[in-house]
């Protein structure tokens, strides 16, 4: 088997796992750069990247992140809410690095090539470079961590992100001691992963060969 299919199955969204040590500048400019070499929608590269190391932002962060936690925490139902307190959402603190992905949907206008009939496409092309980054991360040995708990007015504010640009994501980067085998939501039985004939339709959706 390839290699890259080592680090496409050896890719987890970290939590635990920090060391917190420092990342070697060489390592992170390598997955800066795999980020940056992302396909995009008519090569209008819609993506920033934010670093963040100062602990007062992240703090700060890491806080409003808990409070959003305890939002959701509400919404489920007592068993639901049970297995959700034993999953940690974030590693803000523990990890080397904060990288706060963004999309600005005016790179490249008024013209984009490819755009026309799907808006949302320059979004598409940032997740993309998101998971190039994510996948050299994994190949360097770091971990990466999607915290998803937070709204963007905050986060545009914390960061001084000009009003029309999106933080689609702030991502926690660093060394670890080791990747999980199997992702947290699996292992704390949040959910399962579907097998993959469940998602693969033929010709039309919902069909499937002897069904």
């Amino acid at each position: 088997m390839h290699p890259l299919y080592d680090v496409l199955y050896r890719r987890r969204d970290t939590r635990r796992e920090f060391t917190g040590e420092p990342i070697e500048p060489a390592a992170l400019e390598r997955v800066l750069r795999a980020a940056h070499a992302a396909p995009s929608v008519g090569l209008s590269q819609p993506w920033d990247f934010v670093l963040v190391s100062d602990d007062h932002v992240r703090r700060e962060f890491r806080d409003h992140v808990l409070a959003e936690r305890r939002v959701f925490e509400a919404s489920l139902d007592p068993e639901r809410a049970t297995v959700f307190d034993r999953i940690k959402i974030e590693g803000v603190l523990e990890s080397s690095l904060g990288v706060v992905v963004c999309y600005d949907p005016e790179r490249g206008s008024p013209a984009v090539l490819g755009r026309h009939a799907i808006a949302d496409a320059g979004l598409y092309s940032v997740c993309l470079a998101i998971e190039n980054l994510w996948l050299a991360a994994t190949a360097e040995g770091l971990g990466v961590g999607w915290v998803s708990f937070y709204r963007e007015d905050f986060l545009r504010r914390l960061l001084g992100v000009p009003v029309g640009v999106r933080p689609v994501a702030w991502l926690c980067l660093g060394g670890v001691r080791d990747l999980p085998d199997v992702p947290d939501l699996e292992r704390h039985g949040w959910r399962e992963r579907l097998p993959l004939d469940d998602v693969v339709h033929h010709e039309r959706y919902g069909q499937r060969p002897g069904r």
